[in-house]
């Protein structure tokens, strides 16, 4: 079976998030979908609870895909499942930098595991969870940059926090 993971804090998760999943859905026999704690955001808008039960139901309609939480390092979550290929989205040339790097520490630590990238749809790399927060903190309609689904949850989490 192929299986990929495919990593990331969704905070929230965007549509941008979704065309990656969307075509490794495509790809893969199955796609693991794992949310994870980014230490370097000390204050996320939505608990790791609220995130996996948000993906869950954006990703429902996709047979292959499934969605987890861990709290470790990625390389010991794909070991522990028997996933050996990271899938990782791309937005912008930035980007790269940085999950080159990551990729390039996975491979030191874990050579068996195998990071591979994916550019997200052109008409969707502008969008970054953490855009869509700051424009939800403000009022702003975040319509068009994360599924539908999702928007109440974010109105609502934006309009309790304040």
């Amino acid at each position: 079976m192929n299986m990929v993971v495919y990593p990331g804090s969704f905070d929230p998760v965007t549509l941008g998030h979704m065309d990656i999943i969307k075509r490794s859905a495509g790809i893969f026999d199955r796609v693991v979908v794992c949310v994870l704690n980014n230490a370097a955001k000390k204050t996320p808008l939505f608990s790791m609870d609220e995130r996996v039960n948000m993906l869950k139901d954006v990703v429902k309609k996709y047979d292959n895909v499934y969605v987890e939480q861990y709290s470790g390092l990625l390389v010991d979550f794909a070991k522990e499942n028997d996933i050996r290929i990271i899938v990782r989205g791309l937005r912008e040339l930035t980007d790269f930098d940085s999950e080159l790097q990551m990729a390039q520490g996975n491979h030191m630590v874990s050579p068996d595991i195998e990071t591979l990238f994916m550019a997200t749809d052109p008409k969707l790399s502008f969008i970054s969870s953490s855009m869509v927060r700051e424009f939800a903190s403000y009022g702003r309609s975040v319509r068009g940059f994360v599924p539908d689904e999702i928007l109440p949850l974010i109105e609502s989490k934006v309009k309790n926090n304040q």
